[in-house]
């Protein structure tokens, strides 16, 4: 079955949150709104006053059940989109949004699978969990989630409380020594998955892959989002 498709609409910001100083958590009211599944994305479009455009791809964070739809933008360096809504956005601006998009990245909970996301790759992920809590299909997600920091990770408590193993890079985290996922600590996750799922940047993207490839999974298996500064 095709995966859902949205064109452009608008949506209205009804909550605006930044959890640090990089990320900004928007939910937003969408005219017309196409439910989504979990993996999709939404383009953003900002339109200014002489006609100049600029638009960016962010996954979803919400449960297709959710009302509201939610993003969670990190700002980058230069970033016109991602700065505007970190910067300038507020409660009650309208934005253009076209989606959902995408039917390869997508999880159904027709399968076992395992996630690895890394940084704000995450987001995705969050989408997966929260579908998996509220169908009682935990049993059939199982995350892996690598942050350089604690307060770097975007929706980190939410992903501890689903069970997902957390590894840091820069700081130690329940007696676990700041490091990369090792394979032997991948292995259980990926035990009995039928797929899996890897959302990052492009050097994160060929880690994690080397890393499923490491366990045992099948190439083929692998679904891939990569993401850079530049889109």
């Amino acid at each position: 079955m095709a995966a859902p498709a949205g064109g452009w609409t608008t949506g209205t910001i009804i909550e605006i949150e930044h959890p640090t100083d990089r990320l900004v958590r928007l939910r937003l009211h969408v005219d017309d709104r196409v439910d989504h599944l979990p993996g999709q994305h939404y383009v953003v479009r900002l339109r200014a006053p002489d006609g100049y455009t600029a638009q960016r791809s962010y996954s979803v964070a919400s449960d297709p059940d959710d009302p509201l739809l939610e993003l969670m933008v990190e700002c980058l360096p230069g970033g016109e989109v991602s700065g505007f809504l970190h910067d300038v956005a507020e409660v009650g601006d309208v934005l253009e949004l076209r989606g959902p998009i995408g039917g390869w990245f997508v999880w159904e909970g027709d399968v076992p699978a395992v996630c690895i996301g890394g940084g704000s790759g995450v987001v995705p992920l969050v989408a997966m969990a929260r579908y998996a809590r509220r169908l009682g299909l935990q049993d059939k997600l199982r995350i892996v989630v690598v942050a350089r920091t604690w307060d770097e990770l975007p929706y980190a408590a939410e992903l501890q409380r689903y069970g997902a193993f957390i590894a840091l890079t820069r700081e130690n985290l329940d007696g676990r020594v700041a490091a990369p996922p090792y394979p032997d600590e991948l292995a259980p996750y990926v035990a009995g998955a039928e797929r899996a799922y890897v959302c990052g940047s492009v050097g994160f993207a060929s880690f994690a892959t080397r890393l499923l490839e490491d366990t045992g999974l099948d190439t083929d298996a692998i679904r891939v989002e990569q993401f850079g500064e530049t889109g």
